[in-house]
């Protein structure tokens, strides 16, 4: 089959297209998925930068996110049979195999029949920022009905799902963002204010449109620059969720507004093998399949390219401007 591997570690240039042997089904429980498109994530840019996230050698194939139609299944599947249109986040990350491929295999217990009103390439740009932004908010986060959640780069691939999710939540929606095209498309998205980020006004602006509070949970994607300048808009008592380090600061203001701190890595069941909160993840997809069915919630599709282009994907989500998501077709 046709995949895209990981050849080295570096830049978008050792992303090649190879023939590589096709997967088969090796245990009873397992199906064989032809893909159809695979998301593309800044998981996958940090993993080809700096390397694996297992101790196994290169080449690899990346791609956490797949899409596609079942085709094979072992002897004791009983969720799925071929035909089955499903969507997954699995592999990716150095040892199973990811989904910049034909062809994948994996177990039954990791897979999630898609929302039947999306294409293959919509259902490939969900999973994992759907993931990330409900156990950031929720889990995280516990963000509740009439609460405030200051979002930020609400624009990009886990921003404009958590507007939607905030916001089925019952929740007020601030979002920042870096441009008025950005601004108009995260309203579109729900978010009730927006804000046009800088670091410096950042706290101003959230005390202004919150009456001084500040916001009850805020919810960092970015990194250690907005964590920090996040601290004083966050309402006292309040929580401060991020999804990335944010490196050595002084937490003495977080101290003294009793915050809550909380980190959101939805790789963390995969990568320590923890089946019952990978289990929680296929919930989530589950719930939020019945809401894309609905019309509740979307995804936004800034660029789809054909598997051959991954570097140029992944050239485009390290620019950090591209909004919503980028798809590889297969």
């Amino acid at each position: 089959m046709k995949a895209i591997m990981m050849t080295a570690i570096g830049n978008p240039d050792v992303l090649e297209l190879h023939d590589i042997d096709e997967p088969e089904i090796s245990t009873a429980t397992q199906v064989k998925v032809r893909l159809k498109a695979a998301g593309v994530n800044p998981v996958d840019t940090k993993i080809r930068h700096n390397g694996l996230l297992y101790d196994h050698p290169l080449p690899a194939v990346l791609g956490c996110d797949g899409a596609g139609e079942v085709i094979e299944t072992g002897s004791l599947v009983s969720q799925f049979k071929p035909g089955d249109k499903v969507w997954f986040c699995h592999g990716g990350l150095g040892r199973e195999q990811g989904n910049y491929a034909e062809y994948t295999v994996l177990d039954q217990r990791w897979v999630s029949l898609m929302p039947q009103t999306c294409s293959f390439v919509e259902a490939a740009a969900l999973p994992l920022v759907l993931i990330t932004a409900w156990g950031g908010l929720f889990d995280r986060g516990g963000l509740q009905a009439g609460q405030t959640v200051l979002i930020h780069a609400g624009a990009g691939g886990v921003g404009h799902v958590a507007i939607q999710l905030a916001k089925l939540k019952g929740a007020r929606v601030i979002a920042t963002v870096r441009s008025e095209q950005k601004a108009e498309f995260v309203k579109a998205m729900g978010a009730d204010e927006v804000i046009l980020y800088t670091q410096d006004g950042l706290a101003d602006a959230v005390n202004e449109l919150t009456g001084g509070k500040g916001a009850d949970l805020v919810f960092d994607t970015v990194g250690a620059e907005v964590f920090k300048a996040s601290i004083p808009a966050t309402a006292h008592f309040g929580r401060l969720v991020t999804l990335l380090d944010p490196g050595e600061l002084s937490l003495a203001e977080a101290r003294i507004r009793n915050l809550l701190i909380g980190f959101e890595l939805m790789l963390t069941p995969m990568l320590r093998d923890l089946p019952e909160a990978r289990d929680k993840h296929v919930e989530i997809l589950k719930q939020c399949a019945q809401w894309v069915d609905s019309g509740l919630l979307k995804t936004h599709i800034s660029k789809q390219l054909p598997l051959a282009e991954a570097a140029k994907a992944h050239e485009l989500i390290e620019t950090g401007h591209s909004t919503g998501k980028i798809v590889l077709t297969v």
